[in-house]
This record gives C-alpha cells, sequence and structure tokens, in this order.
C-alpha cells in the first residue's frame, strides 16, 4: 500500500511561499539551495519524522475508513513530544506555506510571538481562503458520542493549518495555509477538540506568558493518502523556546456516522432540514444529550423564548439583553447556526458559569 505523507522532504516542495514579519521587501523565499551542508544528524532527524509520520498516516486510513473520532473521541490525540525540522532559517515572526506537486497544502511553520496572539485577540482577522479541493457543502447532523449532542450545521470548514489567533492577518496570505477539513476536524466534539485543542495549548502558553519574547515554533502537516486531495488528518508540532510547551498532536478529519470520500468530498449524510420552529430545532439538538447532563439540558432548554431574534443577512442577530450561549460556555450576539446554541438572557448565562466570547469566527461573533 501506498502513502503519501505530503511534505517531509524538500523534493516534495515544489511551490513554497514564505512572508517575514514586518519587512518592507521582497518575501524571503526559503529554498533547498543549503541540502550540501545537511549534516547527517538532519538527515536522520528527517528520516526519524518520515517513519513517524508513516506510522500516524496508517492509523488516521485506520480511523477514517471506519469513521471514527479517533481514541479520545475528540478527533485528536496527543503523540509525545515535538519532531520539529524545517526551522533553521525561520526567526521570530516569520512563516511558511507551501503545496506539493499535486497543489494540495503541505507543512506550515511559524515562529509564533506573543504580540501576534494580542493583536489577533477581539474577532477573526481576514476571511478565510478556499483549499486546493473545495467540495460542495451541505448542512448535515453530527452526533457525538462524546457529548452526546448533535450538531447540525455545514459539514465542511475552511480549516487553518496555523489559525489567526495565533498568527493573525498573516495567516490568510496564501490558500496554503488551508484544508478542506470536517466541522469535527476543526473543534473536535466539545468545540475544544481537533484542531482547536492545538490552537489552545499555544493560546494559554500566551496567556499563562504575557508579554514575553520567547516564540513558539508552530508546524502542521496535513497527511494525504496517496493522491487524495483531502487530508485524513494533520500533525501539528508545537514546542515554545524555553521547552515549557513542547508537544506532537494529530487531528482526525473524519466525522462519526458519516463516510467521507476524500477524493471529492462527497458523502452520505442525508441534508439536515432546518425546522421552521426555533424551539423544536433546539429541542431535537438536546434529546440527543446523555442521562448524565438532562438536568443541566431542561434547565437550558427551558431558557428559550418563543421570540425571534433579528436577522442580518447570514447572521442571527440576538434581542437587546439576550446571547446565543455554546457548549463550551461562552456567549455571542450573532451566529450564522442558532440552532447549535441556547438562547438565553444575558443574566442566565451568566448564572450557569457562561462568559463572553473576547473573539469570534466566521460562525459566531460576541
Amino acid at each position: 500500500m501506498l502513502l503519501s505523507v505530503g511534505l517531509l522532504t524538500g523534493c516534495s516542495e515544489p511551490s513554497t511561499e514564505t512572508a517575514r514579519n514586518n519587512s518592507s521587501s521582497s518575501p524571503v523565499k526559503i529554498s533547498d539551495t543549503n541540502h550540501s551542508k545537511t549534516t547527517v544528524n538532519q538527515l536522520s532527524k528527517s528520516k526519524s519524522k518520515q517513519n513517524n509520520y508513516h506510522s500516524i498516516l496508517t492509523k488516521l486510513i485506520s480511523y477514517t475508513d471506519q469513521e471514527s473520532a479517533g481514541p479520545t473521541q475528540n478527533y485528536y490525540w496527543v503523540n509525545g513530544q515535538a519532531k520539529l525540522t524545517g526551522f533553521k532559517h525561520l526567526k521570530a515572526g516569520d512563516y511558511r506555506f507551501a503545496a506539493d506537486s499535486h497543489g494540495r497544502a503541505t507543512t506550515a511553520r511559524a515562529v509564533l510571538t506573543y504580540n501576534e496572539y494580542r493583536n489577533s485577540q477581539g474577532g477573526r482577522q481576514g476571511t478565510p481562503l478556499e483549499p486546493a479541493m473545495w467540495p460542495t457543502n451541505k448542512i448535515v447532523a453530527i452526533s457525538y458520542s462524546l457529548t452526546g449532542r448533535t450538531y447540525h450545521g455545514y459539514l465542511y470548514n475552511r480549516s487553518h493549518s496555523i489559525a489567526d489567533s495565533l498568527l493573525g492577518e498573516k495567516s490568510y496570505t496564501s490558500a496554503n495555509n488551508f484544508t478542506t477539513g470536517t466541522r469535527p476536524q476543526n473543534v473536535g466534539a466539545d468545540q475544544n477538540g481537533g484542531m482547536r485543542y492545538a490552537e489552545e495549548l499555544a493560546e494559554n502558553y500566551w496567556k499563562e506568558h504575557p508579554n514575553t519574547d520567547q516564540t513558539i515554533n508552530y508546524e502542521t502537516t496535513p497527511l494525504y493518502y496517496n493522491d487524495e486531495p483531502i487530508p485524513r488528518g494533520s500533525v501539528i508540532e508545537i514546542k515554545s523556546s524555553d521547552n515549557v510547551l513542547n508537544s506532537e498532536v494529530v487531528v482526525l478529519n473524519s466525522v462519526e456516522g458519516i463516510k467521507i470520500n476524500y477524493n471529492d468530498g462527497s458523502d452520505n449524510a442525508p441534508i439536515y432540514q432546518k425546522s421552521s420552529n426555533a424551539n423544536t430545532s433546539k429541542e431535537e439538538e438536546t434529546t440527543s444529550r446523555t442521562a448524565s447532563s438532562n438536568d443541566n439540558t431542561n434547565n437550558q432548554a427551558a431558557s428559550v423564548t418563543n421570540s425571534t431574534p433579528a436577522q442580518d443577512e447570514e447572521w442571527t442577530v440576538a434581542e437587546a439583553g439576550k446571547v446565543y450561549v455554546s457548549e463550551s460556555k461562552k456567549y455571542y450576539s450573532r451566529v450564522t447556526n442558532p440552532q447549535n446554541y441556547t438562547y438565553e438572557t444575558v443574566a442566565a448565562a451568566q448564572a450557569t458559569g457562561a462568559t463572553k466570547a473576547s473573539r469570534g469566527n466566521q460562525y459566531a461573533r460576541p
């Protein structure tokens, strides 16, 4: 069986894009001209990393073929310490995106700084770009075994390899920073899994080290099976310069109960038909929760009112004094998929421990 791991050596990166922070000159391109100076140790590290990724891809193929959420049931697992390569010529604020010979996004690298994280807070820094393979999208129902809840919304997201919460507006400079990812690949089953888990590792480091001069080497490699244009998953290598943060995270690009064709993005899920009654839609979502959370579910359902929020193009806007509360206990004033949130008063939301979201995304805004 032939396994394609996307980017692992220079020869698999015919297209490379690199930018330098605070530079008014042309972007610096990091080429393969220094291969003759590559040490035996570097070659050994590269070979070891290839073997590691080959093993990971084999597991990803198995999990995705089984329509699985993986060993943690949250679309990711931690796989030891980071195994970084390719950062020799990158300095603080530098970033690099690339494509392989098939035009697919390969490894994205960045040396992240606290200032980038601080400057990106408060909302989206750009508009997600369309990856090389962007299939026809549709609204589906995804049931999560981890939470017992059902998500109703778009099956696919334009998934950042390096998030804008970490890299800011620079994360939108190339489509090679985006892949076609399922909704759970992006945020997991509980909004804190999938790619979001890895991003929060870096975000929490910055929160614990405000205004630090330390940096984070952040590397994401999508893994493809043969010539498939949609990755089976990604490997994220994260290591801070003080070595406090040092992890390799593997993310699955799959959906429980939905068969995905990784060649064209087609699937076997029926299109979800949203009920015309907002309260009925909310009940459909909450009835699938586990018995252990029934009390909390009933309290949330009781807070849903018969009032009708306003519409602002694709956004549904909460009335004054009311908000949309997510599963992760963050609340927003406007959302695109209101059926995925609890609609209640600010006081009721805060009484259950919910707090106002500090930043928004393409689906919800504070």
